[in-house]
């Protein structure tokens, strides 16, 4: 018999629906942004918010871009699937250009964080370290709405708010 992996306690009830999608607007933003996974979110059932460092506040067309490109991604129906790695293993892999794990960050991770990492992947779209609840399917997840966004021009910090509809 196989033994689970021992992992960190995880302090957080997430609401699966939306803490999936938390992992698609990171991967969204990545994308059309160039920006880094946010360092700031709030992910709640009821109403969530997240912030990213941009060089520019996104206007109204691209604002729609994004809620529209995360509806299409939650319609793909995209597999939500765990695989878990040893630390050493993945910094090794990480560092090699387009490897099974490129663009894959440790930087969040806790300075506890056990030796075997759980990494989340959501189809080809996305693939990062998390022990938190997810959904099977992007499709669980529901339509995806953006309630309004605010930006920080000193910070250049852009705060999106969004609710999963089931």
């Amino acid at each position: 018999m196989e033994q689970e992996p021992i992992l960190n306690e995880h302090n957080k009830e997430e609401f699966p629906p939306s803490h999936t999608a938390e992992h698609l607007l990171n991967q969204t933003m990545i994308r059309m942004f160039g920006c880094e996974r946010s360092r700031n979110a709030h992910i709640e059932r009821k109403k969530s918010k997240i912030s990213y460092i941009l060089d520019h506040k996104p206007d109204r067309k691209e604002e729609k871009a994004i809620e529209d490109r995360m509806n299409e991604l939650i319609a793909e129906d995209l597999p939500v699937t765990f695989e878990f790695v040893s630390r050493a293993d993945l910094t090794a892999e990480t560092t090699a250009s387009g490897g099974r794990y490129a663009g894959v960050s440790l930087d969040k991770l806790p300075d506890d964080a056990s030796e075997t990492i759980r990494l989340v992947r959501i189809g080809d779209y996305d693939v990062c370290p998390c022990i938190g609840r997810h959904v099977r399917s992007t499709a669980q997840i529901g339509r995806f709405e953006m309630l309004g966004t605010n930006w920080d021009e000193m910070n250049r910090s852009f705060r999106i708010r969004f609710k999963v509809i089931q």
